[in-house]
């Protein structure tokens, strides 16, 4: 009898394996070697080669994922891509993944239409020219809230940043930070920055809840940040050069922003901006009518790496936590905090470390958001905070690592070094200052 009860527990534990893809809840610290093999890779390749991206993150993450198959061979390999397949097909993984390519779209769109410039061009004729580099900074902010994109905002703004550069004698390194902060702040808030997107979906909360509640944190070092440029440059002026802009190619910018404050449903949103895009560009002579798809399928396209990394994230993530790893990170975590707040400093101290690792901050949400979502639901934190945290402080290591994408692509574009802009990133370093302190005064305790 004793052997039949002991075989319909193994029984039962075996079933609730599968069921769950745990098999180890006990936390193994070995289960996160493939997240190590990534680093190494990823890492490793940047300083041989000096050069962060002559490795594609997408071929470190493969070669991580070949690694978590070696592991646990207790499990099968048809077992291991059950797995795999389970946890890239979780409803929240598709969902982001869907909102990338439709976010890629909308930009390809309104990128095409004039948008970019138009919308450059107006907040430029609105900025008296004693407050044009806060200005520059406050246009930055918008557009990257608009665009969803710091990328796409460095590279619409950098040859602009430049110019008053060169007109007004303001320091380059200046303007440049100037435009990167901007940038920063929209990545971090705006509805469809893929950062944003993965926050939300990996804690499972709305987007304007998030937005809500990540504005508020962030708003005071806005406020500094426009405040520490004019003070700068306050004894200096620029006169500004007319240039035009069409209010129309604004516009689908403006349904987007307000469409998603709203609450309107992301994809609906997306949707509709990019269907008016295509309109005002076909009617203001920027796209051709036989043009239309192919702008759309660019904008698409721009968003495949992403895409993809973050399925392959979700294999390895679903292996290491099939092995234990979440768990021994879970494990570690309770050991050294205590409460809400202790849980909160946790998942900002998570993002910030694994984006730093990663020099991207859309990975680091990915990899780290499962973490997070476990961390939050043990100790209580509300989704909307944890979305909050992880999104900012992955956003304040992207802001100031001088091998990441942002600081390079600003670097290349105005003839700088990232280290000539280091001094004058304030924005990040306010917005990890204000993340820390409202982590402090939370009542979540």
């Amino acid at each position: 009898m004793k052997g039949e009860t002991m075989g319909k527990e193994n029984q039962e534990k075996q079933e609730n394996q599968m069921e769950t893809g745990v098999y180890n809840t006990e936390g193994k610290a070995s289960a996160l070697m493939p997240i190590g093999v990534f680093l190494v890779i990823f890492l490793g390749g940047g300083i041989v080669f000096q050069d962060f991206y002559a490795i594609p993150a997408i071929v470190a993450f493969l070669i991580a994922l070949a690694a978590a198959f070696l592991q646990n061979r207790k499990v099968s390999f048809d077992e291991k891509i059950r797995i795999i397949a389970k946890g890239a097909g979780e409803e929240n993984i598709i969902t982001m993944c869907l909102i990338f390519l439709c976010a890629g779209g909308f930009s390809g769109a309104v990128t095409a239409a004039g948008g970019v410039d138009s919308t450059v061009n107006l907040g430029l004729s609105l900025i008296p020219a004693h407050f044009i580099v806060s200005g520059l900074f406050v246009i930055s902010c918008f557009i990257s809230v608009s665009m969803g994109t710091s990328m796409g905002t460095i590279a619409a703004l950098a040859p602009i940043a430049v110019g008053i550069s060169d007109t007004a004698g303001f320091p380059m390194a200046v303007c440049i930070a100037a435009v990167v902060c901007g940038a920063m702040f929209g990545d971090n808030l705006s509805m469809i920055s893929d950062t944003t997107i993965a926050a939300v979906k990996t804690q499972g909360c709305e987007m304007k809840d998030k937005f809500r509640a990540n504005f508020l944190i962030v708003l005071p070092a806005a406020v500094i940040t426009v405040i520490f440029f004019w003070f700068i440059t306050r004894n200096m002026s620029y006169s500004i050069s007319s240039e035009g802009y069409h209010l129309l190619q604004v516009l689908p910018y403006l349904v987007v922003l307000i469409g998603a404050l709203i609450g309107i449903n992301v994809f609906l949103v997306l949707i509709a901006g990019t269907v008016l895009s295509l309109v005002v560009g076909v009617g203001t002579g920027m796209i051709a009518l036989s043009d239309i798809f192919t702008v759309v399928g660019d904008g698409v396209v721009s968003m495949y790496d992403i895409t993809v990394i973050s399925i392959i994230v979700a294999c390895i993530v679903s292996l290491v936590r099939a092995n234990g790893g979440i768990h021994f990170i879970l494990n570690l975590i309770k050991s050294k905090i205590r409460g809400k707040k202790g849980a909160q400093a946790g998942i900002a101290a998570l993002a910030l470390l694994v984006d730093l690792c990663t020099a991207n901050n859309t990975v680091a949400i990915v990899m780290a958001g499962p973490i997070a979502k476990e961390i939050s639901d043990e100790y209580g934190v509300d989704p909307k905070r944890s979305a909050s945290l992880l999104d900012m402080f992955t956003s304040v290591g992207q802001g100031l690592i001088p091998y990441g994408a942002q600081l390079l692509s600003a670097a290349t574009l105005s003839g700088l070094t990232p280290f000539d802009m280091l001094p004058y990133l304030i924005y990040p370093v306010l917005m990890a200052v204000c993340g820390i302190v409202a982590i402090m005064i939370s009542k979540q305790s």
